[in-house]
């Protein structure tokens, strides 16, 4: 079936601004049913889902729909889904839960690829307990990841992989599978942030042989919710548990404090959207998932090759990275130009891209662009057009 985008565009209200939204790395659009179920969700959940009250089993059931839509969502067991605030703070309360597996004589690779959420707590840990730390880099041609250093960077004192499933930057998706292969070999652990990947590819946590994958709902139009998925959820009780409640099991020992129920309510609308993304979409919630995310990615795949066309016949713009493997996301900066000044001109033309990687690159500053003013960073969403292309190429033509 052909994907229809006009029928897509009906479902978000916030399009009907005029604007062309080419910064979903900050936070795709969130379609109106998102948005009912948690006002829905606001009026008739309670503050905790402990209690024989109306309210709290509806909270109760809440929970346990959004543990399942996620599940649903990366191919996993619902009892090995971590819910909180935002996956940055829950990868961060994993890290501290992990950190007695990496003191001094351990060690941990990173990637320069990855977006600071899934490297910066466990530099954390690194620099309180000595654990050694080792870096994944990228060629500067391509901003591939090479799979063959996998072997060199991930020794016998290795106990933790933590890997992109693809960069929110430069859309390159490194091989998460052979670093989990190696890793493994050696008795650690692999956590792949999908941040990248889960708006435009099927997550399936096998398939990755990652050990937890990280999740956030705002990149594909949901609420401010993340999540941290466990292959195995029997490792919740293995490891120490952060939770103020002491007889905390399973997902509960990383869920630092209570559940905003009506966000999650929202979360669950959202993965419900996206496998409804093909309406002719049939089957079980992952099955619709598989049949949605392939007709948007054969959508994707043309849109991307005429956006790849429309950049490279602009004068002065520089392509950062090209690699074979990757998601609809590209960064480029153009001669004489801040980042800055290229997104504040777009702005007044009513188009909105992202500059100076939303925060901050590592990879940007390791390749030397943030020190020649930056990068802009665009993506396609699931609305995004051929027409709004085309309106965004003449923008950066005509910018002085």
């Amino acid at each position: 079936m052909t994907y229809d985008v006009a029928r897509v565009r009906g479902l978000i209200p916030a399009l009907a601004d005029g604007w062309i939204n080419l910064a979903p790395q900050a936070g795709m659009l969130v379609p109106d049913s998102v948005s009912r179920a948690v006002s829905i969700g606001f009026r008739s959940s309670s503050f905790t889902h402990i209690g024989r009250h109306g309210a709290a089993k509806r909270s109760a059931d809440i929970l346990h729909e959004a543990r399942v839509a996620v599940a649903d969502l990366v191919g996993a067991d619902p009892s090995g889904v971590v819910l909180g605030p935002d996956r940055a703070v829950l990868l961060s309360w994993l890290s501290e839960s992990l950190s007695s597996r990496l003191g001094l004589g351990t060690g941990i690779v990173l990637s320069r690829l990855d977006d600071e959420a899934n490297v910066a707590p466990w530099l954390r840990i690194a620099n309180r307990y000595g654990a050694h730390v080792r870096w994944a880099e990228v060629e500067i041609e391509t901003c591939e990841m090479p799979a063959w250093q996998f072997e060199e960077l991930i020794g016998p004192t290795a106990r933790l992989v933590a890997l992109t499933a693809a960069s929110p930057i430069v859309g390159s998706a490194p091989s998460v599978r052979v670093a989990a292969e190696r890793v493994h070999e050696v008795g650690g652990l692999l956590v792949a942030d999908a941040v990248g990947a889960a708006p435009y590819a099927l997550i399936g946590i096998d398939d990755l042989n990652a050990d937890v994958v990280a999740l956030s709902g705002p990149s594909w139009g949901g609420p401010q919710v993340g999540a941290l998925v466990f292959r195995d959820p029997a490792f919740l009780d293995r490891i120490p548990s952060m939770a103020l409640n002491p007889y905390a099991k399973g997902p509960e020992r990383l869920e630092v404090g209570g559940h905003q129920y009506a966000l999650l309510a929202g979360l669950t609308t959202s993965i419900d959207y996206l496998a409804g993304l093909d309406e002719g979409a049939e089957g079980t919630r992952r099955e619709r998932l598989e049949i949605s995310v392939t007709s948007l990615q054969d959508y994707h795949d043309q849109l991307f090759d005429h956006l790849m066309s429309t950049l490279d016949k602009i004068s002065g713009l520089t392509v950062i990275g090209r690699a074979s493997t990757r998601i609809p996301t590209v960064s480029f900066t153009i001669d004489g130009m801040q980042a800055e000044k290229i997104a504040a001109e777009l702005a007044d033309k009513r188009i909105a891209v992202l500059a100076g990687a939303h925060g901050g690159s590592r990879l940007l500053d390791a390749l030397g662009v943030n020190d020649e003013g930056g990068a802009v960073t665009i993506g396609l969403a699931p609305y995004t057009t051929r027409r709004e292309i085309d309106l965004f190429g003449r923008a950066l033509t005509s910018l002085g």
